[in-house]
């Protein structure tokens, strides 16, 4: 017999393996890693949930402040800073906790998780004071400055184990 007459062929080789469809350990990955994704967001938007009184008061103080140095009024001032204040911290606690404080009790609260007091002495006497002086009285602005800085610490502090 000829060779060249035998009827052979070429080896055909099968085809590459395709990504597609995916093995079902992928899919287990694949599903892991959404869930652990969505569970990451979850948290995130919680915690910004908890932070928007906070955020949204530092930006009212920064306004507030903003129009005290353009009028300069200690006792409007101050009034609208201890409003807020009250305002903010019953957006952190229960109202039956925050609403009925006053004086010193109203002090030693604000207190509450601060690395130091800063509230229990000049600098309360002050927030407590202030608001009502009468407007004509000589008021300097240095009075309302270490207030503002106690007030954006407790502002920026969370009360209680929030974070």
């Amino acid at each position: 017999m000829d060779p060249e007459q035998i009827p052979l062929r070429d080896l055909h080789l099968p085809e590459a393996i395709g990504w597609w469809p995916l093995a079902p350990g992928w899919w287990v990955i694949i599903v892991l890693a959404l869930a652990g994704c969505i569970y990451l967001l979850r948290l995130y938007l919680a915690k910004r949930r908890r932070g928007a009184a906070r955020r949204h008061a530092l930006k009212q103080l920064n306004r507030l402040t903003a129009d005290f140095e353009q009028h300069g009024d200690v006792v409007a001032f101050s009034s609208e800073m201890s409003e807020l204040l009250r305002r903010t911290m019953l957006a952190y606690a229960p109202r039956k906790e925050v609403a009925g404080l006053t004086g010193e009790a109203w002090l030693a609260w604000l207190d509450r998780d601060l690395d130091q007091p800063r509230f229990q002495g000049d600098t309360g006497r002050k927030l407590l004071e202030l608001p009502y002086r009468r407007p004509g009285d000589d008021l300097l602005a240095l009075d309302v400055v270490d207030v503002v800085a106690a007030v954006r610490q407790r502002l920026a502090t969370p009360v209680g184990v929030q974070d």
